[in-house]
């Protein structure tokens, strides 16, 4: 149960599973209900690291990845429009101004 817990099924579908209802699954397990998404989550969380501080391509992407969501990195574009009024304008668009559009 922790297990499926920690895969995202909802304790509806656990206590489904295991053919109980689904207050008395939350008032018996809640421990294990709470716990299964948390070691779950630190599980891959190993992965991704061992994976970003690896090697090889992967290593990379994960690293990439990890200092994104944990380290506030972003990307940006610059793209640079120029005109007849000789000046240059200069716009600096992030991934999540992107989002908006």
């Amino acid at each position: 149960m922790e297990a499926q817990a920690g895969f995202g099924l909802s304790t509806a579908d656990i206590a489904c599973v295991l053919a109980t209802d689904e207050q008395d699954l939350k008032a018996t397990y809640a421990h294990e209900l709470e716990s299964g998404a948390i070691k779950a989550n630190a599980r891959v969380a190993e992965s991704l690291y061992r994976n970003a501080t690896g090697e090889g391509r992967e290593a990379v992407t994960a690293a990439i990845f990890w200092l994104k969501t944990r380290a506030r990195w972003k990307e940006t574009s610059i793209h640079e429009l120029e005109g007849k009024l000789d000046t240059s304008v200069t716009f600096v668009t992030t991934y999540e101004d992107m989002k908006l559009l």
